[in-house]
C-alpha cells in the first residue's frame, strides 16, 4: 500500500481508472481498424480491446496513479481475452502505474492460494517461477471467512502486495445482505466484515500507517464511508460508484483522512466513454481531460495530499 500512497502523493491524485471494456464503449475507428476484412473475429476483437486499453493508459498515465482492470470483461473472450488482461496489466506496469486486478476471488485453502498466486504472488513449478498476472493488488470476497482470506494475506506479506476486501459495495441491492444485523451482535454484516479486515491487516501496516488489507466501499453510501473511516483508521478504501453510478466528490469526502489519504476513488465509464461527451476532442484527449476533471473534483474536497 506504500507504493500506491507514494504514487497518489506524487501525482496529487487519489483516483483510479477502471478498465472494463465493453464492445459498445470502443470508438468506431478502432473497431474498423481491427475488424475490416479480417477473418479471425475473436482475435481481432481482442486486438481492438487491447488498443482501446493501451490508448487510455497512455493518455492518463501522467495524471492518475493506478488502473483497475475488471477480470470479467476479459474472461468473456476466452483465452484471447485473458491474454489481453495480461498485456493490459503489463502495459500499465510499463507506464509505472499501480494495478488492481478486480477479480473478487474467494475460496479456501489451496484454491484461494492459487487465485492469489495468479495475481499477487509467484507461481512455482519445478525450477520455473513466473508472475501469471503481475498486478499489485487483488479484490477479494470474504464470504468464506478467514480460510478464504489468510492464503492471500500470507502472499501480501511475502511479496509486499495488497488485497481489497468487499465490505459495502456500490450496487443498489447490496443492503439485502450486507445491511442485515447479526443475531449475536447489534452491528450489520458489512461492519463485521470491516472489523475482520482490520484484524487481518494488523500485522501488515506500512510506513504510511495503512495496512495491506484494504476494503471496498461504494461512493453511493456516503454515511457508511464516513462511519467506516472512523472505526478503521489504518485501512485503505477502494471506492467505486463515482460518476456513472451517481456518486460525487461530496459523497466520498468521508473516506479520506485529514491528510487527504486513506482512499482511492474509481471511475470506469466516465473515462472510457469520455469521447462521447467531448465530440470535438480525439479519443485520447477526451480520456486525459476527464481524468484531469476527476482529479480536480476530488482534490476540491481533500485539499493538498500530504
Amino acid at each position: 500500500m506504500d507504493l500506491l500512497i507514494k504514487k497518489i502523493i506524487e501525482k496529487q491524485n487519489p483516483t483510479v481508472v477502471g478498465l472494463d471494456p465493453q464492445w459498445d464503449f470502443i470508438p468506431d475507428d478502432i473497431k474498423r481498424k481491427h475488424l475490416l476484412g479480417k477473418q479471425d473475429t475473436i482475435t481481432e476483437v481482442c486486438g481492438a480491446i487491447l488498443e482501446f486499453n493501451e490508448r487510455i493508459i497512455s493518455a492518463i498515465s501522467f495524471v492518475v496513479p493506478a488502473v483497475k482492470p475488471n477480470c470479467a470483461f476479459y474472461e468473456q473472450f476466452g483465452w484471447q481475452g485473458m491474454r489481453v488482461l495480461y498485456e493490459t496489466i503489463d502495459f500499465a506496469k510499463s507506464k509505472n502505474l499501480y494495478v488492481i486486478s478486480d477479480g473478487k476471488r474467494n475460496d479456501i485453502g489451496s484454491t484461494m492460494k492459487s487465485y492469489a498466486q495468479a495475481y499477487i504472488g509467484i507461481t512455482q513449478v519445478e525450477d520455473i517461477n513466473f508472475r501469471a498476472f503481475p498486478s499489485d493488488a487483488l479484490t477479494v470476497n470474504a464470504y468464506l471467512g478467514s480460510d478464504g482470506i489468510e492464503p492471500a494475506t500470507d502472499l501480501c506479506a511475502k511479496y509486499d502486495k495488497d488485497i481489497f476486501v468487499l465490505v459495502k459495495t456500490s450496487n443498489a441491492s447490496s443492503g439485502e445482505l450486507q445491511d442485515m444485523n447479526l443475531k449475536f451482535s447489534p452491528i450489520p454484516i458489512y461492519e463485521k466484515v470491516a472489523l475482520m479486515c482490520k484484524n487481518w491487516g494488523e500485522n501488515l501496516i506500512g510506513q504510511y500507517g495503512y495496512s495491506s488489507v484494504g476494503i471496498v466501499v461504494g461512493a453511493t453510501y456516503p454515511d457508511q464511508l464516513k462511519e467506516l473511516r472512523s472505526i478503521l483508521p489504518y485501512t485503505f478504501f477502494l471506492v467505486p460508484g463515482y460518476g456513472a453510478q451517481g456518486g460525487g466528490a461530496e459523497d466520498v469526502r468521508g473516506a479520506f483522512d485529514n491528510l487527504g489519504l486513506g482512499a482511492i476513488i474509481n471511475s470506469s465509464r466516465g473515462i472510457m466513454c469520455a469521447y462521447k461527451k467531448h465530440p470535438t476532442l480525439t479519443f485520447d484527449e477526451s480520456c486525459y481531460v476527464e481524468a484531469v476533471n476527476m482529479k480536480n473534483d476530488i482534490l476540491s474536497i481533500t485539499g493538498k495530499i500530504g
